[in-house]
């Protein structure tokens, strides 16, 4: 077996590990014989923590409408929320997990759930400032999901998701997904703590990644997805990649060998 044989092979064998395999991209397969169903743990299912830093967006509605307009910024009295509003009119959490509300004063809230803390206003309303025959309804929601994201994918940025909840799932989608060299078997959450941050991370290749405690986003989360190896290697994400590449490299050491010879 000459040189020249030994150099394709080689090459070919280089296009072979430089490829990404499929198995590789495909999201929440059944590896290790995985049920078909998979049920979300109850670790998954408890509600959030209000954190300081966080950002809450309270509603308060009576039939006094004088009164309920004082608790409320006047762009929201329009109708007029986008993210920019949400910062500088919602209440932050501060460091001392207060928030401060219109005529209500200072409200503990860290560590609290946003059903405890609307439970909290309206009895403080209620003993305070209305009747119940005031008919009061106050609605409290965190002012998005907000949470950076960065590596392999293919937007990389800070966004904020306006839902309930969201999952690391609907952050790459926002994120316009992770790219071929992306390694989804080490998905790594960077998360706030009331203690410190914690680093978590977690196998989207693998379905039961729907049972992990980190599968849902909370607020301030970093996710980070570092590249596959074949990055490194410089030879092609994809075969027809690969391919193109070890024909340079073939065109030249056979121009490399014809002008050796002459």
């Amino acid at each position: 077996m000459n040189k020249f044989t030994l150099l394709v092979l080689f090459l070919i064998l280089v296009m072979y590990s430089a490829c990404v395999p499929i198995k590789e991209l495909t999201y929440l397969q059944n590896i290790g014989n995985t049920a078909d169903s998979v049920m979300v743990n109850q670790a998954v299912r408890k509600p959030y923590r209000v954190q300081s830093s966080d950002i809450l967006m309270v509603n308060i509605k009576t039939i006094d409408e004088e009164l309920t307009a004082m608790f409320k910024p006047a762009d929201r009295v329009q109708g007029i929320i986008n993210e920019q509003i949400l910062f500088f009119e919602g209440f932050t959490v501060d460091d001392h997990g207060l928030i401060r509300i219109p005529l209500l004063g200072e409200l503990l809230v860290i560590g609290k759930t946003t059903e405890e803390i609307r439970i909290d206003i309206e009895k403080k309303l209620t003993e305070e400032y209305f009747k119940i025959e005031a008919n009061i309804f106050v609605s409290v929601k965190l002012a998005g999901i907000r949470y950076t994201i960065n590596g392999e994918v293919k937007v990389p940025g800070t966004n904020t998701l306006f839902v309930e909840n969201a999952t690391i799932m609907d952050a790459i989608s926002t994120s316009g997904d992770v790219t071929m060299t992306g390694d989804r078997r080490n998905v790594i959450i960077v998360r706030r703590y009331p203690h410190g941050v914690e680093m978590h991370t977690i196998n989207l290749l693998d379905k039961k990644a729907l049972e992990s405690p980190y599968y849902y986003l909370q607020p301030n989360d970093f996710i980070l997805v570092n590249p596959l190896k074949q990055k490194s290697w410089g030879t092609g994400t994809t075969g027809l990649q690969s391919l193109s590449t070890i024909i340079s490299v073939l065109s030249l050491a056979t121009t490399i060998i014809v002008l050796t010879r002459l």
